[in-house]
């Protein structure tokens, strides 16, 4: 009888040993990182991954600085976009929608898009429909991210 609790009491202490393990390779695995954490330039690299998942092709990011109010070139089948990112810690207001609406034109495309992880000011929603500036929030990008997870 000793001799089958000893057996049961190794075999329970191994199991607890291997779903702590477990537990700890489950908690350490690599996140994926927040949009809102990210830096400008990270951001647009996700913001084209998130293209990219979507079927958008050609998905070029545009040089850091210098570039002429668009970070990502792409296309949708025949439309030819630009798109302006931003990551912000609030409200995105007009100076984003003029950045595109003068970048779009720069670069000769056929429509332009404002990325954010937020939101938009009403200004900035009004200058957009002036514009035909579209405007991707928030919850538009969490759309875009549900392509990344499958």
């Amino acid at each position: 009888m000793i001799r089958v609790n000893s057996i049961a009491a190794v075999l329970l202490v191994c199991a607890a040993a291997a779903a702590a393990f477990l537990i700890f390779r489950y908690l350490r695995r690599e996140k994926p990182v927040d949009m809102d954490e990210m830096e400008g330039h990270d951001f647009e690299y996700y913001c084209a991954d998130l293209l990219r998942a979507n079927g958008y092709t050609h998905v070029e990011v545009t040089r850091g600085s210098g570039d002429f109010g668009a970070d990502i070139l792409c296309m949708q089948g025949d439309v030819t976009l630009a798109i302006q990112c931003k990551c912000w810690d609030g409200p995105v207001g007009v100076s984003a929608v003029q950045e595109i609406y003068a970048g779009r034109d720069y670069y000769g495309r056929m429509a332009g898009i404002v990325m954010t992880n937020q939101y938009f000011t009403a200004p900035a929603r009004e200058m957009a429909a002036r514009l035909n500036v579209i405007l991707w929030d928030r919850d538009a990008m969490e759309q875009l991210a549900a392509a990344l997870e499958t």
